[in-house]
């Protein structure tokens, strides 16, 4: 499948896939709302749909569609069931403790996705290993910078150019993340973390697919230190936060 033919299906089956899931959501409706980052409502099925055009478009490599598959169901279980810890050392903690975060979950089903995706592409050990990284270092990335709308599919479309030129599957999240970039900068939708994974596992397949072991050693290293300064701005901003005692005393509004 070529490039135009592979972002045509991404944006046409994901368009296609966001109306009716607004239309007739799976499961209650309130499951798919999230309050963003202003304080309003918005839903979230743009997110499965983005899951859904990104695998069709990915046929047939089954190392992508692993990824995209895996990415959106775990990214979902925490859209589910996440809570407030953030970072991969409160996530592991918990673990250590023998309690299952959703944060956990998404750590280990992305990362063991990723590893058996980096299987399907590669022949030697270090680089299945290196592959898995980059595969599940650009899902964890994408989610990473969907704080503000608009930002995750920017990345998706800015990363994912210049792979065309190396191959057509990224052509499959930029098609994607392309169809609800709109409404997601207009604060209508919001990808979640089903949506951010889903698109980020796909893009980072893509970039495994076309790389040999120096080019996934640089693009894993890239992904791990930006893993490292994220749980790092993260530690930050928990310690500068002010106490809900402090915030009640501060905003006579509550």
């Amino acid at each position: 499948m070529d490039r135009a033919v592979r972002f045509a299906v991404a944006f046409g089956a994901t368009r296609v896939a966001h109306g009716q899931l607004l239309r007739r959501p799976p499961g209650s409706a309130a499951s798919w709302e999230r309050t963003n980052h202003a304080g309003r409502t918005v839903h979230t099925q743009a997110g499965a749909a983005v899951a859904l055009g990104t695998a069709l478009a990915a046929l047939p490599g089954a190392p992508a569609v692993l990824a995209t598959v895996a990415g959106a169901a775990c990214g979902r279980h925490d859209d589910l069931r996440g809570d407030e810890r953030r970072g991969f050392r409160a996530h592991l903690t918990a673990l250590r403790h023998g309690e299952v975060t959703s944060g956990a979950v998404k750590l280990l089903g992305i990362g063991a996705a990723g590893l058996v995706a980096g299987a399907l592409l590669k022949e030697r050990p270090l680089d299945m290993a290196l592959a898995g990284v980059v595969v599940a270092g650009t899902a964890h990335l994408v989610n990473l910078v969907d704080v503000r709308p608009g930002r995750a599919g920017l990345l998706v479309l800015g990363l994912g150019a210049p792979g065309l030129l190396r191959g057509s599957l990224p052509a499959a999240p930029m098609g994607a993340a392309a169809a609800v970039l709109a409404d997601d900068l207009a604060e209508r939708t919001m990808l979640g973390d089903m949506g951010a994974h889903a698109l980020g596992a796909a893009l980072g397949t893509s970039v495994a697919a076309v790389n040999g072991r120096l080019g996934l050693a640089a693009h894993a290293a890239g992904l791990v230190a930006a893993a490292v300064y994220g749980e790092r701005v993260s530690e930050l901003a928990r310690a500068s936060a002010p106490s809900p005692a402090l915030t009640r005393v501060g905003d006579p509004g509550r």
